[in-house]
């Protein structure tokens, strides 16, 4: 039996213009399978948008960007919801499910500046601003010369900072910039052996409630079964070393040949200390594969890291 089409559709998302944008990317998307359905936008602002004060490690962490979006799916307001994969809790609620992980923009990290083509660049003592203590650990490793300065807000907050001469330079996902048509202002991109990205940077994924298969089946069409591989690999990672904003950790998986190369490192958020390795294997094999690599991780220090992190 078909599945009865959608009538209509509410996305909830946050309002800064990048989770807009990609809200009505979603939406775009939608219509033109659904020709004949409503598709809207709830707009809400969440939590991690408005304290702005203080790293997201010091007061909860991603879950902060979600929280209220999963209220208006479990209230009937909204649908489903649109995230950037990376701000997604590695450990989701039963109630909750990720229907669909759209094709994945550039996952790389991109280097920002108004004075600097390079990192290698920055003199000693060069201010480098980023909000992420794992850009950061891999910065203080790899750049100990440099200063890391804390750099919170949206994006076009982010930009101002810098325009403004707070910071010699910044670090932001390419993903963002792009879809914001700001690619002009990337001075340099980051290869993954530098600044290893974020489980989920730069892929979209579509939640709804574990309950509402329908919901399931009408956003089947937007997945994209490569990324959804990388992307469950470097989550399963992440999760099994409790990756959170509190772990300088990155995870970042390819496919290449029709096999998953996964990499993932985790650090003292000094830089001091890192534990790092990669694992090659089938797209089937996804979550397996990144559980492997965690163990292989532990094998090489990481559990010493974690514990100090947690004492």
């Amino acid at each position: 039996m078909n599945q009865p089409q959608p009538e209509r559709i509410v996305i909830a998302t946050r309002e800064s213009r990048l989770a807009l944008w990609q809200a009505e990317h979603v939406r775009d998307r939608l219509k033109s399978l659904y020709p004949r359905c409503s598709v809207e936008l709830l707009g809400m602002t969440t939590r991690g948008d408005q304290i702005l004060d203080r790293p997201l490690a010091k007061v909860g962490g991603k879950g902060l960007f979600v929280k209220e979006l999963e209220t208006a799916l479990l209230d009937g307001r909204a649908d489903i919801a649109v995230h950037s994969m990376k701000d997604v809790p590695m450990t989701m609620e039963p109630d909750f499910a990720l229907v669909a992980i759209s094709a994945r923009e550039n996952p790389l990290d991109a280097l920002v500046s108004n004075k600097y083509a390079a990192l290698e660049d920055i003199p000693p003592g060069g201010v480098v601003g980023t909000s992420s203590l794992r850009r950061e650990s891999q910065l203080h490793a790899r750049f100990p010369s440099l200063s890391v300065s804390s750099l919170r807000g949206n994006l076009d907050t982010r930009l101002r900072k810098l325009d403004e001469g707070q910071y010699d330079a910044i670090i932001l996902a390419a993903a963002g910039l792009t879809r914001l048509g700001l690619a002009s202002r990337i001075r340099a991109m980051l290869p993954a052996e530098l600044s290893l990205p974020a489980a989920g940077q730069g892929a979209l994924g579509i939640e709804a409630l574990s309950s509402r298969p329908e919901v399931a089946a009408w956003m089947a069409p937007l997945a994209d079964a490569g990324t959804a591989a990388c992307v469950l690999a470097e989550r399963a990672f992440s999760r099994a070393l409790a990756g959170s904003c509190e772990v300088p950790l990155g995870a970042f998986a390819e496919i290449a040949a029709g096999r998953l190369r996964l990499r993932g490192f985790v650090a003292a958020p000094d830089g001091s200390r890192m534990a790092s390795a990669e694992l090659h294997g089938e797209q089937a094999d996804a979550e397996t594969l990144g559980l492997k690599l965690a163990e292989e991780l532990r094998k090489h220090g990481a559990e010493e890291i974690l514990a100090a992190l947690a004492g």
